[in-house]
């Protein structure tokens, strides 16, 4: 098991989460293709998307698989101007690779906003910490574990 999939199974047992990752047959590394993994609909796909403040600090925006992050919305609830996160400061901070970033389980914890889309499902699917797995979670425990507030930032 790799360091960051045992990172998110660890996190999903600390927050009382009864949830094994699945390891899908290819990279799963878009919306489309994580919810025909699942067999679910696009917006039961959570996207752990990152943007960084002018401070430095990043952002994570929990984001049903359909919707975008509509940056002005974002950076409202941010308090600064936001731009999308590098890569290798995205490697950094959260100990995952872009297309497997999962929404807990990070190296350094993040401030973090929900898209209230989500909360629609009785169950949604999220990056597991590596573009190959991923894992199936009830949006309220999602939201509780994450400690994300719910918050409308999507356009």
């Amino acid at each position: 098991m790799s360091k960051s999939l045992a990172r998110v199974v660890a996190a999903l047992q600390a927050a009382g989460i009864a949830s094994a990752p699945i390891e899908a047959k290819g990279e799963i590394r878009t919306a489309e293709a994580a919810a025909a993994e699942a067999g679910v609909a696009v917006d039961q796909i959570v996207k752990s998307v990152l943007f960084q403040g002018e401070s430095g600090q990043l952002y994570l925006f929990l984001t049903a698989g359909g919707n975008r992050v509509d940056p002005a919305k974002a950076a409202a609830l941010a308090g600064e101007t936001l731009s999308r996160a590098e890569v290798e400061v995205v490697r950094r901070v959260t100990g995952f690779a872009i297309g497997g970033v999962a929404p807990l389980g990070h190296l350094t914890p993040l401030p973090a906003f929900l898209d209230p889309r989500l909360l629609d499902f009785a169950e949604v699917w999220a990056a597991a910490g590596t573009p190959r797995h991923m894992f199936q979670v009830h949006p309220e425990a999602l939201l509780r574990a994450t400690g994300a507030a719910p918050a409308a930032f999507t356009g």
